[in-house]
């Protein structure tokens, strides 16, 4: 199972009808989403109420998030610390800024030695919803991708022992850890509260979980014309689930080339430059599009300024249409339903303007 979702999703299959094929993969997909969305919230059944449109490829974002509290508050803590930084520089808030999108707004962020990142900045809203994390898929736990950003050279810089160093001269750390493990600052204690707060980063109430929950006015006649748009047109086979996406990987460009304006940079190999097979060229895993329309810019590389734009790339890129202008503002406007709210405010009422 595991090696078979990591393959490409465009290749068809010998035998039997694809139309077919395609239902029973994005059903099968949606269930692991939502079974994976109740293991992190703890929560069976999102609010204890019925999702009225249940035959839908999507599913709402649980409301509840069974979590200890005093964990939360500590990986909060740490989550915008600077001194989990060398020199510190930068905090896990820097690029991931929760009074907005969960991003940082930019295309490719200096880092810590100031030279541009490989990748644009992933909103870390839902992202414990997801099967893999990061553009190349590259991590399976909150818990690994934290250790392995926090001594990047590019990004944190950091190393364990002048991270806990500064951390165990912190009276107030030191009482927080205690309360919370028994002990000092340590190394699995980091990396456990810091993954546990980013477990608590869950967006629910949108719109359209809203609409999905039974509250039919809660999107307007275009904006449900655009989500048939998206699905008439085959968004949904790479963006389903609770998360929208997140849980598979895809090939961009299947029927046109997004890199024949520019030569191919390292990262544009995406999965390429882990496993090295031929195959993996180009891969990259799905984005989540809860909260697409306030985390712009858009791509791994950052090229798309504005949610029409990414939307056309995608149309010619992956299902090989070109979209009219008025296709292209009714999915936008479907996309904008999928801004969730977090901490009981709507992310749309605290984004920033696009660059």
């Amino acid at each position: 199972m595991q090696r078979s979702r990591e393959r490409r999703s465009g290749r068809r299959p010998g035998g039997g009808s694809v139309r077919g094929l395609v239902v029973v993969a994005i059903s099968a997909l949606l269930a692991a989403s939502v079974a994976r969305a109740q293991a992190i919230t703890g929560n069976s059944s999102g609010d204890g109420s019925p999702v009225a449109l249940a035959d839908e490829p999507i599913a709402p974002v649980p409301r509840d998030v069974a979590l200890p509290a005093d964990k939360v508050r500590l990986g909060e803590m740490l989550f915008e610390d600077v001194r989990l930084s060398r020199g510190d520089k930068l905090a896990c808030a820097s690029c991931h800024q929760l009074a907005e999108g969960g991003d940082d707004h930019r295309a490719r962020a200096p880092g810590s030695d100031g030279e541009l990142v490989d990748f644009n900045a992933p909103t870390v809203f839902n992202a414990a919803l997801s099967f893999r994390l990061n553009w190349r898929g590259n991590f399976r736990t909150l818990e690994e991708q934290n250790e392995v950003v926090l001594l990047d050279r590019q990004l944190m810089n950091t190393s364990w022992a002048e991270l806990l160093a500064k951390l165990r001269a912190d009276a107030t750390y030191r009482k927080a850890f205690a309360a919370v493990y028994g002990s000092g600052p340590a190394r699995a204690h980091v990396l456990d509260a810091l993954a546990t707060f980013q477990r608590s980063l869950t967006t629910p109430d949108a719109r359209f979980d809203r609409y999905l929950r039974g509250e039919r006015d809660a999107i307007t006649p275009e904006e449900e014309r655009g989500y048939q748009l998206f699905k008439e047109f085959g968004c949904v086979s790479c963006h389903q689930g609770v998360n929208v996406g997140g849980n598979l990987f895809q090939r961009f460009g299947i029927f046109h080339d997004p890199f024949s304006e520019r030569s191919v940079r390292t990262a544009d190999l995406g999965r390429f430059t882990i496993t090295g097979e031929p195959d993996d060229r180009f891969v990259f895993r799905v984005p989540s599009l809860r909260n697409v329309a306030v985390t712009a810019p858009y791509f791994h590389d950052g090229r798309a300024a504005t949610l029409e734009q990414a939307i056309e790339e995608m149309a010619r890129s992956q299902l090989g249409r070109v979209l009219s202008g008025q296709e292209i503002g009714l999915i936008a406007g479907f996309l904008r339903t999928l801004t969730g709210e977090y901490r009981g405010r709507s992310l749309s009422d605290a984004a920033g303007p696009a660059p």
